[in-house]
């Protein structure tokens, strides 16, 4: 999944030549703490926040705003959606601009867009169970962690790798598609693999469905 398939309809971005009044209602009706600021051309020259319209005179236009201090975060729109959700998270961007050739803005991707489409994509509505495990860095293998669970005839639906800069261990938690995974757990143990949590998706699907359909509709307010 890119940035070209992610690209909201609903959020537009702001032209110089509107206001900080302009951009703060624009920022309540989109519920968003950003918005891309576009040039005459439709180039992208940076993105502003609520800090930097507080800053400024409400009804200045925000082409008289110091260009060099705003944010210049973006993406092409050939960038994958882990490389957008990294740019955001690390910013604490609210939304992200997509660009083309030249700087052209091309349109935005909002938080919001961003966790719907990784709920769908992730396997979060299947029934099945939650392994958490932790393995040392220089002993990971998630090729031999799939062998092991494979073996017990368990399948892997995602997976998800975490650790600290220069940490000793790695934090692997995986969804799986079964709940009885006892021999999945017996068998990590015995090749000395640490487990530190599992969970239970309950297997009932209109129960998951419910839930499913409720991060949805909770994204869509």
């Amino acid at each position: 999944m890119t940035a070209h398939h992610l690209i909201s309809k609903e959020i537009p971005a702001i032209s110089v030549v509107q206001t900080g009044k302009d951009a703060f209602t624009m920022l309540s009706d989109h519920h968003v703490k950003h918005l891309p600021v576009t040039d005459g051309e439709g180039r992208l020259v940076g993105i502003i926040s609520e800090e930097d319209i507080f800053n400024h005179k409400l009804y200045d236009p925000i082409g008289d705003y110091d260009f060099s201090m705003l944010r210049r975060y973006s993406v092409s729109e050939n960038d994958h959606l882990f490389e957008i959700m990294r740019i955001m998270g690390e910013n604490r961007l609210t939304v992200i601009p997509v660009v083309g050739e030249d700087k052209k803005f091309l349109g935005l991707i909002s938080q919001n867009d961003l966790l719907r489409q990784f709920a769908a994509t992730t396997s979060f509505a299947e029934p099945g169970s939650i392994l958490v495990i932790e393995v040392p860095t220089r002993s990971y293998s998630l090729a031999e962690i799939s062998r092991l669970i494979e073996e017990e005839g368990v399948k892997i639906m995602s997976c998800f790798v975490s650790s600290a800069p220069a940490a000793e261990n790695i934090e692997i938690t995986l969804k799986l598609n079964r709940q009885d995974i006892s021999k999945v757990i017996a068998s990590l143990e015995r090749h000395e693999y640490e487990v530190l949590g599992t969970y239970d998706v309950h297997d009932h699907s209109s129960v998951m469905k419910e839930r499913y359909d409720a991060l949805m509709a909770y994204l869509e307010i």
